[in-house]
């Protein structure tokens, strides 16, 4: 299958299981201060196995045609730790998941699962925005010693920012679908009609100033 295939496979499967809402007229603020018309909830896919194994298959598939070296596979806390543990069980490799911040008892690590030392680590994220969490992760892996250069994600936004910041930290980001293919499949549902999305292609070309531009601060 192809990646154009696979990509609108996966995008099908995530309006399918609702894993999308659309929000032109009011729009949902994410933690880094972006408003958004539109929100992805890749936390969904466990709860639906035969749409989740899809995606499962599509980082396979992208570590497969692309070559991407990979000893063990990293998830970061909380929304990447399911699909890091799927994809290492699927391909038979140890995975850890990776702490946002320092626990304050225990071994107070943020690597957790095993030792890393030496290891190519491939990071999956749920979903990329500004890309600031997986970068954080990825340094807190590489301060442990392993060697990172990839990160799976099963979507990303691709916002200007995002892109940069991971090729300023030498890391080349991989996503199982586009949002363009999110956006085909949603319009082809009516689940959005094309006026709601012109918005959201604004927002993505500009989604700092977009709530500004329209009227949300």
């Amino acid at each position: 299958m192809s990646y154009e295939a696979r990509s609108r496979e996966i995008a099908d499967a995530l309006i399918a299981i609702e894993g999308v809402s659309f929000r032109p007229t009011a729009p949902i603020t994410f933690k880094s201060g972006i408003k958004s018309p539109v929100y992805c909830d890749n936390r969904r896919f466990p709860f639906w196995p035969e749409q989740w194994a899809k995606v499962i298959h599509g980082f396979g598939a992208l570590i497969a045609e692309r070559k991407i070296p990979v000893e063990v596979v990293g998830g970061v806390e909380a929304a990447g730790i399911p699909h890091s543990a799927a994809l290492g069980f699927s391909m038979r490799l140890p995975s850890v998941f990776i702490r946002k911040e320092l626990k304050e008892h225990g071994t107070k690590k943020r690597v957790e699962g095993g030792d890393v030392t030496g290891r190519r680590v491939v990071l999956v994220e749920d979903l990329v925005t500004t890309g600031a969490s997986s970068i954080a992760a990825i340094e807190a892996l590489r301060t442990e010693g392993a060697v990172v250069s990839d990160c799976l994600a099963i979507i990303s936004y691709n916002f200007p920012e995002a892109a940069e910041l991971f090729e300023s930290a030498g890391i080349r980001l991989h996503a199982t679908t586009t949002f363009q293919a999110v956006l085909d499949s949603a319009l082809e549902r009516k689940m959005i009609d094309e006026a709601g999305a012109a918005v959201v292609r604004d927002w993505l070309k500009e989604p700092r100033s977009w709530a500004k531009r329209h009227g949300f601060e």
